[in-house]
């Protein structure tokens, strides 16, 4: 342990418990990493649990005089490397800071810490007959991570992503001073938003230490359809139909047929699906539709199935309730499945949805030429696609990720969706990004974090 750290925790020893200290053989190995698939774990000199704001804006002061790296941890969910720590450094743990502070079923907002997970948040909802409706496919991540990296999810395509429902942030700065953004209110013109600017930028420019967050009403019918295609094209000439229409899905997925025999057979999935279908599928789209009303939410699947039976659907399946949760399960584990069968990277490009078949094209060109197999699935409502990479050669690998990323940029798309940069994809941000913006986010960070101790590493170098 370095001197600067011990120095710190000589001057945090008043203010911290014994508890909210970790040293040594007492840090575990969860907090040495995130959820990245290519990211080497890193020990931290120390881990801290802060209970208050007071407790980490504390912390900050004395670090940012001392000149120790800061790493904020929620979770560990996270898919970016963006929770690794430094090794010389801090891993600030919110595993204390998990309380939900108010739900105001009024002003349909509800105030959380930054350790509170989706699924406790969801708990504390139901209630109130509201929900959060940011999901990223994990109930476990928490809501610091979510504002950490602005992730989206499935729903995104009614719902937005997390900037879209965030109010308000109570953040502290490097220096230890506490600054609030927003509030209960949806709109505001008074000054630059620090609040946006803030969510997505992996904790390189503040500490969040509470949300404020927008919340809706829970509806409570819910239905799947689930559409074979022959082609990724037809797929994508489906959700301009589904959305010209005035059909607002809450979740307008495309999983391709690799990606989709590989989760089912994971998961011991049988959707009922001939095999002659089966064998000739190319793609899946799954359009989940939400309503109060049950003879309206009838009328929007027969409107939803005649849509995707017009874009040239192989079938229309109408899944029963069991059975559409459990493939909406499945497709929020795509991660994890190809995790388990060894994927080597990942990628969450966006582009706009209607280049989806050509980025596909591409991308299935691109592999071929690095002897890679690629699987994908994504939110076609968006232009999100994700995908797999099994390529073990590192310096294939490399190449191979540098021509998909270029690819989507090309195209009018960028590198990182939802899962944010961290260290896995920082040199592609680097060697790809435009140098003025990455010039101006610089000077940013310079001005938030003068002595560069906030996640240091992340996003660019």
């Amino acid at each position: 342990m370095s001197s600067a750290v011990d120095q710190l925790l000589d001057r945090l020893t008043p203010s911290l418990s014994a508890e909210q200290v970790l040293l040594g053989d007492e840090i575990s190995e969860d907090y040495t990493r995130d959820e990245a698939v290519n990211v080497d774990p890193v020990i931290p000199a120390v881990v801290l649990k802060p209970r208050t704001t007071a407790d980490v804006a504390g912390i900050l002061a004395a670090a940012d005089e001392l000149g120790i790296p800061v790493t904020a941890r929620g979770s560990g969910t996270g898919l970016s490397g963006a929770a690794v720590p430094d090794a010389d450094g801090i891993l600030l743990s919110f595993e204390a800071m998990a309380s939900v502070l108010e739900v105001d079923p009024t002003n349909h907002v509800a105030v959380v810490q930054p350790g509170v997970t989706l699924g406790r948040l969801d708990e504390a909802l139901a209630p109130h007959d509201l929900v959060y409706p940011i999901l990223p496919g994990e109930e476990s991540a928490s809501l610091g991570g979510n504002v950490a990296t602005n992730a989206g999810g499935m729903r995104a395509v009614k719902y937005g992503v997390t900037r879209h429902q965030v109010l308000g942030l109570e953040a502290v700065l490097a220096s230890g001073e506490i600054i609030r953004t927003g509030g209960k209110f949806v709109k505001a013109t008074t000054g630059y938003d620090l609040g946006q600017l803030i969510i997505g930028s992996e904790g390189t420019l503040a500490i969040v230490t509470e949300v404020t967050l927008k919340v809706v009403p829970r509806l409570v019918h819910k239905a799947t359809v689930l559409a074979p295609f022959a082609t990724m094209t037809e797929v994508t000439h489906a959700v301009p139909a589904i959305l010209g229409a005035g059909l607002v899905p809450l979740m307008l997925e495309y999983v391709d047929a690799m990606a989709m025999a590989a989760t089912a057979e994971s998961l011991g999935l049988d959707l009922g699906i001939p095999d002659d279908v089966k064998e000739t599928a190319l793609a899946y789209l799954l359009v989940v539709i939400e309503s109060n009303d049950d003879s309206r939410l009838q009328e929007d699947i027969e409107r939803a199935g005649g849509l995707v039976a017009a874009a040239g659907a192989m079938d229309v399946y109408v899944l029963p309730p069991a059975a559409g949760a459990s493939v909406l399960a499945a497709r929020e584990k795509a991660f994890w499945v190809a995790k388990e069968h060894g994927a080597d990277d990942i990628v969450d490009v966006v582009v706009p949805r209607a280049s989806i078949p050509e980025y596909m094209d591409t991308v299935g060109e691109l592999a071929a030429a690095h002897d890679a197999w690629v699987a994908g699935a994504g939110h076609a409502g968006d232009g999100n696609v994700h995908l797999s990479v099994f390529q073990r050669d590192d310096e294939k690998r490399h190449a191979l990720m540098t021509a998909i990323l270029a690819a989507g940029i090309e195209l009018g798309g960028t590198i990182s969706a939802e899962h944010g940069i961290g260290l896995a994809k920082r040199s592609y941000v680097m060697a790809l990004e435009d140098p003025n913006k990455l010039a101006l986010m610089a000077r940013i960070k310079a001005a938030f974090d003068p002595n560069g101790i906030l996640n240091p590493g992340k996003i660019f170098t």
